[in-house]
């Protein structure tokens, strides 16, 4: 059983952000997932197909960090076990945020195959939790992107657990996967993220 005071309170989290998100352009239509943990053993996350700038507290179920529903008929993103298995492998972890901004996606589509996005020297790397310098090196990972989910999960994790310090992905022409230990955090992170793919987009039309 899940304390229903923190999952509301972690439902009205989710309804802000995807306001703020879809005000943004970051999350169209009913693109995107968010969730935010309850407890060690709960997460909060949003009801599959519902409009991110139009949530409600009729929109947020439960689900177990196996992905299962907990009291609720409702059907989570297809995308659940994105989010349970990086609440199972961080247990800092407190919010995961997925975002379908234009930018994720065009860049994600120019990165090669199995590769990583390397940011340098950009002062905004610092909006990261635990990065104190420009000059270090934040690699982002490029996903494939798939139907078969578990398997993109499982893959997320190995890669994860080799690099904790990381602090999201893309999924190739689909978007962001990034989390904090709170919403702010999260939101700090997705806002620092567009910036840095606009930065590496706008260098690409520069280039003679």
């Amino acid at each position: 059983m899940f304390d229903v005071t923190r999952y509301a309170t972690a439902a009205q989290s989710i309804i802000d952000a995807g306001r703020f998100l879809y005000d943004r352009g970051w999350s169209p239509a009913t693109s995107s997932n968010y969730s935010a943990r309850i407890d060690a053993e709960h997460v909060a996350i949003t009801v599959s197909g519902r409009h991110k700038g139009q949530l409600s507290a009729g929109d947020i179920m439960v689900v177990d960090l196996n992905g299962r529903p907990v009291q609720s008929k409702c059907k989570s993103s297809a995308e659940t076990l994105l989010h349970t298995v990086l609440y199972q492998i961080f247990p800092d972890v407190g919010v995961v945020l997925h975002t379908h901004s234009v930018k994720a996606t065009v860049l994600s589509r120019l990165a090669a195959a199995s590769s990583t996005l390397n940011f340098e020297g950009y002062e905004l790397q610092k909006a990261f939790a635990g990065v104190e310098t420009h000059e270090g090196i934040l690699s982002v990972p490029v996903f494939d992107n798939t139907q078969d989910i578990p398997a993109l999960a499982e893959q997320s994790k190995a890669w994860f657990l080799a690099h904790p310090e990381q602090p999201g992905y893309l999924i190739r022409g689909h978007g962001l996967y990034t989390w904090g230990k709170t919403m702010a955090d999260c939101l700090r992170h997705v806002e620092a993220f567009e910036f840095l793919f606009e930065c590496e987009l706008e260098t690409m039309r520069a280039r003679p």
